[in-house]
């Protein structure tokens, strides 16, 4: 299976990929990593383990609209049976969403439905919630709005800041998001509108609209 993966920063979860791709848990391949930040470390990574990997400056393009079509050029040049978004900081368009509607999944730190958006690890701090976690979804033009896949959870302690839940968080995702393209890989995922199937039983999370 072939993947495109889009970020905007570290790249950690680009690595967990690679890794799991190198040890032979995963059967798969990274053809390009593609990033709208031009000194994104995930962009290394992906050179130094000898992947295509491209920049595209969306501050060059007068609208998201047309940002997302040269993203769309790139992506189709390659082929990919699956695109990935790990960490890509960028709000997409429906237009963009649309494309690769059913093959398009993107992981969010938190426990969809609650906490979309940004700083989920202070926001789940200031509600005092018990549980945090990663959620892996389908993506839909509604932001981190589309159908669940799986979901990791973690803890929270009364010791914890905003830094240490975001590195138990990571963790769990590294764990997750191999987990999740080794069904697609095996065509065991099913998008259902609203619904997510796994070997024919739909899973349990609900669409988080």
């Amino acid at each position: 299976m072939k993947i495109v993966v889009l970020i905007s920063g570290s790249g950690s979860n680009l690595q967990a990929i690679l890794d799991h791709i190198e040890s032979r848990k995963l059967n798969a391949s990274v053809n390009a990593v593609i990033s709208n930040i031009g000194d994104a470390y995930g962009l290394q990574r992906a050179q130094q383990a000898g992947i295509l990997n491209r920049w595209i400056d969306h501050k060059k393009y007068s609208s998201r609209e047309h940002f997302d079509q040269a993203l769309i050029e790139e992506i189709d040049q390659h082929n990919p049976d699956l695109v990935v978004l790990a960490g890509f900081m960028r709000i997409l368009t429906t237009g963009f969403v649309a494309h690769y509607q059913g093959r398009l999944i993107n992981i969010h730190p938190s426990l969809l439905p609650r906490f979309r958006g940004l700083n989920t690890h202070q926001r789940v701090l200031d509600e005092g919630d018990a549980e945090h976690g990663a959620s892996i979804h389908f993506v839909t033009p509604d932001l981190d709005g589309g159908p669940v896949i799986l979901q990791a959870r973690v803890k929270v302690q009364s010791t914890d800041s905003a830094e240490t839940l975001a590195q138990k968080v990571q963790l769990e995702e590294h764990k997750i998001y191999p987990q999740v393209i080794e069904w697609f890989s095996e065509n065991r995922l099913t998008l259902n509108g609203s619904s997510v199937s796994l070997n024919g039983a739909e899973l349990p999370y609900s669409g988080c609209s």
